[in-house]
């Protein structure tokens, strides 16, 4: 029986992709463990971005949705807003 592929989520992949740039900046790894790993962060950076992706839609989905009249500005409170300037 073949085994699920476990499904990463946004969070782990941008771990493991942290991860792989960290080594990657070392200068230790060999050329071809390089290769390997630049490969795996073209996957795992695509898989971050569909995620990106798929938030914004449902972001825009729900917002699209909703009644505008019913929709209130966020506003910023007034210490952090003055504690940012």
């Amino acid at each position: 029986m073949p085994r699920k592929k476990k499904t990463s989520t946004f969070e782990d992949s941008l771990k493991d992709l942290e991860s792989i740039v960290e080594r990657m900046e070392l200068g230790e790894l060999s050329l071809e463990e390089s290769l390997i790993s630049f490969e795996q962060g073209i996957k795992l950076t695509r898989t971050c971005q569909d995620a990106l992706k798929e938030a914004e839609q449902k972001v825009n989905t729900l917002i699209a949705n909703k009644d505008e009249s019913s929709i209130e500005p966020f506003e910023i409170p007034e210490e952090i807003n003055s504690n940012a300037k």
